[in-house]
């Protein structure tokens, strides 16, 4: 169960990020999500090994077992330091990137950057960087010479608004920038809660395994007998 629900955080992450990866150029902001789904196999692996060591008593089994969870629960941490490593980047990765990708706008025939945009202007509901007024210093904007934004800045509840300027009451008054920043950070949260809640398990998991150990090492009724009197 541990193992599926790290899963399909880590794939969250990919489906998430995909709508925002034009706003987003550091690649390796993906890591923590790449190392959880991989945590997240292995977990399910390891959970077979324990409970076939657990039942079978096996003193090697659940060494190994624990040796493993040691493992998994160190690559957490990882995953939680890079985590907010990345989350403090999210801004400045952002601010660097956005007005590139707004100023290539092409609501003509718009490109998947373009898409992009109108994305996440429906999406989170805003309306240029900061607010409306930017589009006014787009390429774009100087070529449709009509005095309007894209219709994607509208708001939801108007079915006759045309983007026009002279109508600023029909449009998103926020602007992207930090929407889309407050949602990035959002995401790379999930993957740190995750990581420590997944952890939290994995210290359960190795104390269970070490009383069991404890228990096996000490208690003759844990002794198996083998063939020609003797005990292991």
């Amino acid at each position: 169960a541990a193992a599926g629900i790290l899963c399909y955080v880590g794939a969250y992450v990919f489906i998430t990020y995909d709508d925002y990866d034009h706003f987003f150029e550091d690649v390796y902001t993906l890591i923590p999500a790449v190392i959880i789904i991989a945590v997240g196999t292995l977990l399910f692996i390891i959970g077979l090994i324990g409970c076939c060591a657990t039942i079978r008593e096996s003193r090697c089994g659940l060494a190994t077992f624990v040796i493993i969870l040691l493992l998994v629960f160190i690559t957490e941490v990882v995953v939680v330091v890079l985590g907010y490593i990345y989350r403090a980047k999210v801004e400045d990765e952002v601010d660097h990137s956005i007005r590139k990708v707004y100023n290539g706008y092409n609501g003509t025939n718009p490109d998947a950057a373009s898409r992009a945009i109108d994305y996440v202007q429906r999406q989170l509901r805003c309306c240029g960087i900061h607010n409306y007024s930017d589009w006014e210093n787009t390429v774009w904007f100087k070529q449709t010479r009509n005095n309007s934004v894209p219709l994607s800045c509208c708001k939801a509840a108007l079915s006759n608004c045309t983007g026009s300027l002279t109508h600023p009451m029909d449009l998103y008054s926020e602007g992207c920038e930090a929407l889309v920043v407050k949602k990035l950070q959002e995401i790379m949260m999930y993957v740190i809660w995750a990581a420590l809640a997944f952890a939290a398990i994995q210290l359960l998991g190795m104390l269970c395994a070490c009383i069991v150990l404890c228990r096996r090492s000490r208690d003759p009724a844990y002794e198996l007998l083998i063939t020609g009197g003797t005990y292991a």
